[in-house]
């Protein structure tokens, strides 16, 4: 029996979860787990990346204990933040892509390579968080004079364990860097930003192996394993977990809503940027896809307003609320503000609506404009493509979720089915299973 171990790493939490095949079916045991989240550290949203490490390496230890035998591991987290290094010495503070450090360097990049061409070259949508706004804006602020590497949080977490530095392709693909053609970085970005070009390095696919367990580490776990490249953008992993009947769009649902559909290529042109669509790296496909502000709002008003509710307990109390006044869940409003109750309140007031009363209508205002938000992104995607599509496929965290699926199929028409699993464990799984064979 071959077992593998899934680290799959959210913003909000972290789980390690070893699987095997038993008679051709997939099994998992979940043994780990931990929070997660951004820390506020001299008035910047920052990760802490040696704590990340430190449970990283206690979920492997508790994983070898119960499965000593295990093939291979893989990591894999939200896309755009990195860390930076010098050699082997980490630039401090690792930062989230939540801050905003970046709001003054965006349009300074756009003067250098206008987003239409950037756009054109890299087929990436315009997020303020790109990892592109990130390093100019650590260029402006000094933090790259010397730097040798920038890794990406799952790869910074392999390179810890390994010692080896190894790029994946997947969430390379959410910097805003890699060329749509050649699916490596693209030295003319680098060159026309003045990015050092020690940045630049051989992007890798899924299924890749990256390298074993350090001597200091294995003392440290109890055991020694492959370390190999699942597809580290969890999105990425997700979608690989996805069996459809048909070709389908997809919602990875969790603290964002990634909708999209696979394509043979990416679509670059002025349809797609106009309409905000993103092309990012697949196992051997393109994810068409656009990001959405998902369960982070209603994360954010749980966290406010009833810490204690489950969230099953929430979306029964907003289905008993008639209040379905809808926002812009992409609007920046709602990026990181100190209070999501008051933003939307402010938000829908602004726009000439009555603001919500009670807290089920911030609830139902949320989910319902959660579904609105699906039902434009599906419109364009039909736009863009030129298909039409009856299904709609939904994975992750918001998949358990059946008052907002009802929600979804009443707003975009599509038949929501729903696959309330472990999508990005399973997706990190079958690639790491598919290596092995």
């Amino acid at each position: 029996m071959k077992y593998y171990l899934a680290i799959d790493i959210g913003a909000s939490s972290g789980r390690h979860i070893v699987g095997w095949l038993e008679n051709g079916e997939l099994m998992t045991d979940e043994l780990y787990r931990f929070p997660n989240g951004m820390d506020t550290v001299d008035g910047h949203l920052v990760w802490d990346s040696a704590r990340l490490l430190r449970e990283v390496e206690a979920g492997i230890k508790e994983c070898f204990k119960k499965y000593p035998a295990i093939e291979s591991l893989s990591i894999d987290t939200w896309g755009v933040d990195y860390v930076l290094l010098k050699g082997d010495e980490e630039v401090y503070p690792t930062y989230a892509y939540r801050d905003s450090r970046v709001d003054g360097p965006i349009d300074e990049v756009h003067s250098i390579i206008p987003f239409a061409e950037l756009y054109e070259r890299t087929g990436i949508q315009f997020n303020k968080f790109n990892t592109i706004y990130q390093l100019y804006a650590d260029k402006l602020a000094g933090r790259l004079e010397g730097v040798t590497d920038f890794l990406m949080i799952p790869e910074y977490l392999m390179y810890k364990l390994t010692g080896n530095k190894v790029k994946e392709f997947t969430n390379a693909t959410t910097a805003g860097l890699i060329n749509a053609d050649t699916l490596q970085f693209d030295n003319y970005i680098f060159d026309k930003l003045g990015l050092p070009e020690t940045l630049i390095s051989e992007v890798h696919q899924p299924g890749t192996l990256v390298g074993r367990l350090t001597p200091d580490v294995e003392a440290r776990v109890g055991g020694n394993l492959d370390v190999v490249l699942c597809a580290t953008h969890d999105t990425g992993s997700a979608v690989e977990a996805i069996e459809m009947k048909t070709d389908a769009p997809y919602v990875s649902s969790g603290t964002w809503s990634l909708l999209g559909v696979k394509t043979p290529r990416a679509l670059t042109d002025s349809k797609s940027r106009e309409s905000g669509y993103s092309n990012e790296g697949g196992v051997g496909y393109n994810r068409y896809q656009k990001n959405i502000t998902g369960m982070w709002i209603i994360q954010s008003l749980r966290k406010e307003m009833c810490p204690d509710t489950p969230y099953g307990d929430i979306a029964t109390m907003a289905s008993e609320s008639s209040y379905t006044e809808i926002f812009d869940v992409n609007d920046e409003a709602f990026m990181a503000p100190e209070s999501m109750k008051d933003a939307i309140r402010d938000y829908l007031t602004s726009h000439g609506k009555k603001a919500p009363e009670t807290m089920a209508d911030y609830f139902n205002s949320s989910y319902v404009s959660l579904a609105y938000g699906y039902k434009e992104a599906i419109a364009d995607l039909e736009n863009n493509t030129g298909k039409t599509y009856s299904e709609l496929y939904i994975v992750g965290g918001g998949a358990k979720n059946a008052y907002l699926n009802g929600l979804t199929e009443k707003y975009t028409g599509k038949k929501v089915v729903a696959l309330p699993i472990e999508a990005t464990a399973i997706g990190n799984m079958m690639i790491q299973i598919k290596r092995s064979k």
